[in-house]
């Protein structure tokens, strides 16, 4: 039994400096998108104010643009609050939660994990929130390209507008790439994939201003805010889908084929019944189903889990391994 305590005592501990590291990842993300939410409303309050006095319909659409990067940084940093508390028995005052203690025996991992998760349903959310702001943007850009009256050039002022919005989210862009890489972290990687559409938004948005002044075309203005619309439509769609792959539970065939060769090399194994990972938030778990020698005594394949957990955990990073064994008279080869 002591044996025993020692391992469990060891695993929680492990468990706990893993729980650590990722909850001071979230931390981080959290202050990151702090920036970026900043940047947002400073863009698009400098667009919207110049759209208007300069009767630019790209700006004012880029501005929208930018708006929903507000909207989406809000709701992925809800998500973030959400996966990192471990303290409070509810979640923001409205969802029962049961409390998490590392230091008592039990599955607590799962309990994180599934807190873990609202970090990827905040992400899909944003994504939704995206195609319906495009879609409106979309519209109203067909509607002025359909009505001549509203086919106007605009003031050289927009031209300012786009040119700061421009510098701005190329910046925000290139700080979440860096952080979204360092921290591995779900929302800072769809921050910097919005950030970036965002920032080729506003390029594009220079460019059709530039050329309405230059050519004098009266609808390249208008048409200008139809595509800075189809562009957030795409992003949205790719954050929505990517997002819903993850909660539906898919996973990369590849890297499941990867983790069964591996698995392979295990000369115990007789076959790999099933395998399956899972995304819980940024953390990749993984459930086992091996066959093995039904001669197998409780201590060897007791021994064998363990050292299946630490290979996927230094070679992949899996952090949570669950093994089950199916006992068989047959031999591996």
């Amino acid at each position: 039994m002591r044996n025993i305590d020692r391992h469990l005592e060891k695993e929680y501990q492990l468990w706990e400096k893993i729980q650590s590291q990722e909850l001071a990842k979230l931390t981080a993300a959290l202050h990151h998108l702090f920036l970026n939410l900043g940047a947002y409303f400073l863009i698009s309050i400098i667009e919207y104010v110049l759209a208007i006095i300069s009767h630019s319909q790209t700006l004012r659409a880029d501005a929208f643009n930018n708006l929903s990067g507000i909207i989406s940084t809000i709701l992925l940093m809800i998500g973030l609050h959400i996966a990192r508390d471990i303290d409070d028995d509810d979640i923001a005052g409205l969802t029962p939660m049961p409390k998490i203690s590392l230091h008592k025996r039990g599955n607590d991992q799962r309990v994180q994990f599934t807190r873990f998760r609202y970090e990827t349903i905040f992400t899909l959310v944003t994504g939704i929130i995206m195609v319906a702001i495009s879609l409106g943007v979309i519209l109203a850009g067909i509607s002025n390209l359909l009505n001549p009256a509203k086919h106007l050039i605009p003031d050289r002022m927009a031209l300012l507008g786009a040119a700061i919005a421009s510098a701005i989210m190329l910046g925000v862009w290139y700080y979440n790439k860096q952080a979204g890489k360092k921290l591995q972290n779900a929302a800072l990687i769809a921050s910097a994939k919005d950030s970036l559409s965002d920032a080729w938004m506003s390029i594009a948005t220079f460019v059709s201003i530039l050329g309405a002044l230059v050519f004098k075309i009266t609808w390249l203005d208008g048409a200008g805010g139809v595509l800075v619309g189809l562009f957030i439509l795409y992003s949205g769609i790719s954050i929505f889908w990517e997002s819903s792959l993850n909660l539906a539970d898919y996973f990369d065939p590849e890297a499941e084929a990867q983790y069964r060769q591996v698995l392979a090399t295990f000369p115990e194994i007789v076959e790999v019944d099933e395998l399956k990972a899972h995304y819980n938030g940024n953390i990749i778990t993984l459930d086992l189903v091996l066959v093995v020698d039904s001669q197998m005594t409780v201590l060897s394949s007791y021994q064998l889990a363990e050292k299946i957990e630490q290979l996927m955990m230094h070679r992949f990073g899996i952090i949570d391994t669950d093994v089950s064994f199916i006992p068989t008279d047959k031999t591996k080869f």
